[in-house]
């Protein structure tokens, strides 16, 4: 224990830097998008003098240097500006869109963890059997079609033709507020506060959008879990124990055990990238999310609502890589330090 509270302190101040380092860059990255948001703020029909005085109110007509060290301060202050196209702070709008694409795609990985683990690990054991090649088919139509294309097909079939699904109009139906805010989770906070009837609203909308988003899932999960698995079971040390006579459900639990690593891996690496690579899905049922108010803000050219999505979306990408490193010395032991 002491050694693992020593690895993971050193890895929470490596992540200091590495924070420090994605704020430039990504204060780098939002200065060369065309156009000029002083612009888009006061209007086509506005006088430079306006202009002017908007990029001194929002500090763009200073120097580079010293609008990032002024950003930099406002972050260690938990202030990341306020979003002109939304007039709210950008903390704020992250507050609700966060847990909104949170929400989503936590629960479509869920189900593609679920059914992509388990599926290849019994194509795995039997290869070229009826499990193997089911999956295999799936695993590569999934990968081939786009998945707001899947969405749509699923809109068309249950709401539009069966009648039997929600309609694509957020996560909750027209006469629902939002509930008081707990997790910012509806499905969570519904639960949390009582109000069935609102649950039942939130779990009905959010079936079709996890259902498309699972589906993009599932197929490169259950791929690698169906090769990781089959190399386990292959190796030397597997053969041994079969030959040595230990019972198959130990010998497929230490197959499995092996495999997990690169399983682990591209569950994290897709965990991540849906945060924003959701915003298909989320712009198809009108889910609001955090990726859909990520390409709203590249394309009213508003600087303080990217910078907050992309510092917040590296942080979220950095504990996933935290807590894949301590799974990793979970099911390894030479992983430890």
């Amino acid at each position: 224990m002491a050694r693992f509270a020593k690895y993971l302190c050193r890895r929470l101040l490596i992540m200091i830097p590495q924070l420090l380092g994605i704020t430039l860059v990504a204060f780098l990255l939002v200065r060369l998008l065309p156009g000029n948001p002083a612009t888009a703020m006061a209007g086509s029909l506005a006088t430079p003098e306006t202009v002017a005085a908007i990029e001194a109110r929002l500090g763009l007509d200073q120097p580079l240097p010293t609008q990032f060290i002024m950003y930099v301060k406002n972050i260690l202050q938990g202030d990341f500006g306020n979003s002109w196209y939304t007039s709210n702070p950008v903390t704020s709008d992250l507050a609700v869109r966060f847990p909104a694409t949170l929400e989503l795609i936590s629960l479509s990985m869920l189900i593609a963890i679920i059914v992509g683990v388990i599926g290849g690990s019994i194509a795995a054991l039997k290869p070229k059997g009826v499990v193997d090649r089911v999956t295999s088919g799936f695993a590569t139509i999934a990968g081939a079609l786009p998945e707001f294309w899947i969405g749509l097909l699923f809109i068309y079939v249950f709401y539009v033709r069966l009648g039997i699904a929600a309609a694509p109009i957020g996560r909750l139906d027209l006469q629902f507020s939002t509930p008081p805010p707990v997790t910012g989770m509806i499905l969570i906070d519904t639960f949390l506060t009582g109000d069935m009837a609102m649950f039942r609203s939130a779990v009905s909308h959010l079936i079709l959008p996890v259902l498309t988003l699972s589906i993009a899932l599932i197929g490169p999960i259950l791929k690698m879990s169906r090769t990781s698995m089959r190399d386990a079971i292959d190796s030397d040390y597997v053969h041994y124990a079969r030959m040595c006579g230990m019972k198959k459900k130990y010998v497929v639990g230490y197959a499995f055990r092996t495999a997990l690593p690169p399983i682990v891996t591209i569950i994290a690496v897709y965990y991540g990238f849906m945060l924003g690579g959701a915003v298909l899905v989320e712009k198809v049922f009108g889910w609001g999310g955090f990726g859909q108010y990520a390409v709203q803000s590249v394309i009213n050219k508003d600087y303080f609502a990217v910078q907050g999505f992309l510092m917040l979306a590296a942080v979220f990408s950095l504990f996933i890589y935290l807590a894949v490193d301590i799974i990793y010395m979970i099911v390894d032991p030479r992983q430890r330090p």
